[in-house]
């Protein structure tokens, strides 16, 4: 490395549409913290910012969105954290280049996870972007925006002001992408060539903008982490009418502009108390995308849109996401192929397990049987689905899964954002990645993810062959110490085993969501 730190009149300053920004450069990359997009009043679609005449500050993190409830420290072994400042205005973003020239690098934007209620542009630290751009030779920016009902709530029965409140914060997303196709070509970036990609919510945000047409031609290229699961419409089909108007009796307010003005614990207080209910009957609820005209809905349920069928796409999931955190971790290391048996049978019952067993061992013959109970259901079916219906309209459509076992507790199934450092060439800030080997494996991903964005594929020299998936061929790339190939290895098993795990994970949702520390 060269420079360690500078930061002077003549250094990473770059003039946008907006006025100068200054960063700092660290390592030999450039940092740029903060920079606002936009400006957006409380359900209003977000607005350009005011230009600035002096040089703006761009060294420190911006605010975050308001969440309903203070994080609690834990976990910080899986998944080490960054709590930051809180306020509404939040649309801000983090850009990380290695120079500020003319080369035109692939550009990747970041969606972070949480749901569309929770998280942050900065929440884990293996979210920083100045490996990914150093490692990859590519430009780096994650994105704050609106969340939870500041970003999703649907007004639209309350005045064409409110049109598309139920996806303000998916707006948000939209006007910082609208910033990076004005400026990143300043900070050394290739507009034409954006890679959108996010995880868990980050990734729903990713299908979320293939269905969103104000975002056609913002990005080239997406990614996919953990971000589909099988949702259903509530009863009707319905709007937030009923919703608002509950919350507005609930803080004695007549009108709906008068929820603007409220302050936001008071309203995120009374959102809580009435939600429950809404849930119960099949409601609309808000805290995630509202399907309108400015969004296309869920491609699960509604189809894809003609306009994106080309994009190509790269999508999985990890081997236990949530399920990682059940019960039966030290048995996998001790007990015997009959012992794992009966394990499995306690948990799913006899007739069940005998039905799962043969399936599981072959799908996964390098798991023992009592992984079974480990197992996801959540992502992995829905990801399925979701890579077979989108590979009948293109030949560009890649499936992977994430399947390393991790140096934790005598060593565990991969839990939910266990993938995130190594795509971030980030594993030296998680403690749980760290093992003889771990720059194998992360180099393995890591270029997985500059090829994609480089060329719309992501293989490269150190992996098997990895063809596009096809309606018939799941063309599934297994990440691990030895990446392999799979075709439908796991086809004939999902379906049957999110029949009978689903209704013990719900009923059990409580306990094994308290033990996934993230």
């Amino acid at each position: 490395m060269g420079t360690f730190f500078r930061r002077d009149e003549k250094t990473a300053t770059v003039e946008t549409t907006k006025g100068k920004v200054q960063g700092y450069i660290l390592n030999d990359i450039c940092v740029f913290k903060g920079i606002p997009y936009a400006r957006a009043r409380r359900f209003h679609a977000p607005e350009p910012v005011e230009g600035w005449t002096d040089v703006f500050d761009a060294c420190s993190f911006g605010f975050v969105c308001p969440l309903f409830s203070l994080p609690r420290p834990n976990g910080e072994l899986y998944v080490p954290h960054r709590y930051w400042p809180m306020d509404e205005d939040c649309l801000n973003l983090n850009l990380w280049t290695p120079g500020c020239d003319d080369k035109k690098r692939p550009v990747m934007v970041w969606l972070h996870g949480g749901g569309y209620e929770s998280g942050s542009a900065i929440e884990h630290i293996a979210y920083e972007g100045e490996n990914m751009s150093r490692y990859g030779d590519v430009v780096t920016v994650t994105v704050n925006h609106r969340l939870n009902i500041l970003g999703y709530l649907d007004l639209s029965d309350f005045g064409d002001e409110y049109v598309n409140s139920g996806n303000a914060g998916g707006d948000d997303i939209i006007a910082a992408l609208k910033w990076v196709r004005d400026n990143v070509e300043r900070f050394g970036g290739d507009p034409e060539n954006v890679t959108v990609f996010g995880q868990s919510g980050g990734g729903g945000k990713v299908t979320t903008l293939l269905q969103s047409p104000d975002a056609d031609g913002l990005y080239a290229k997406a990614i996919c982490m953990s971000g589909v699961w099988e949702q259903k419409p509530p009863v009707g089909e319905e709007g937030g009418k009923a919703l608002v108007q509950s919350l507005m009796k609930e803080l004695s307010v007549k009108r709906a502009g008068e929820l603007e003005t409220v302050p936001y614990s008071r309203l995120a207080a009374a959102y809580e108390k009435i939600r429950p209910a809404f849930i119960r009957e099949n409601r609309y609820v808000g805290n995630q995308p509202f399907k309108n005209a400015f969004y296309a809905g869920d491609p699960l349920i509604y189809g894809f849109r003609r306009e994106t069928e080309q994009i190509p796409v790269l999508a999985g999931s990890v081997f236990g996401e949530f399920s990682s955190f059940a019960p039966g971790n030290a048995e996998r290391k001790t007990a015997g192929d009959e012992e794992q048996l009966r394990l499995a049978e306690a948990f799913f019952g006899k007739e069940h397990a005998a039905a799962l067993a043969p399936l599981f061992r072959e799908a996964y013959p390098e798991h023992p049987l009592c992984d079974l109970v480990r197992l996801d259901h959540l992502f992995r079916p829905a990801t399925q689905k979701y890579i077979r219906l989108r590979s009948a309209r293109n030949a560009c459509t890649w499936s992977y899964l994430f399947d390393h076992e991790m140096p934790i507790d005598g060593g565990t199934t991969p839990w939910h954002c266990a993938d995130i450092p190594y795509v971030f060439h980030n594993t030296q800030f998680v403690p749980s990645t760290q093992e003889e080997g771990v720059e194998k494996l992360e180099k393995l991903i890591f270029d997985s993810v500059m090829a994609f964005a480089r060329t719309g594929d992501p293989g490269h020299p150190g992996l098997p062959s990895w063809p596009a998936s096809t309606p018939e061929l799941e063309q599934t790339m297994i990440f691990d110490d030895r990446p392999f190939l799979h075709t439908n290895h796991d086809r004939e098993l999902m379906p049957l085993f999110e029949a009978y795990m689903k209704p013990i994970f719900d009923a059990n949702r409580e306990q094994i969501t308290e033990k996934a520390q993230h």
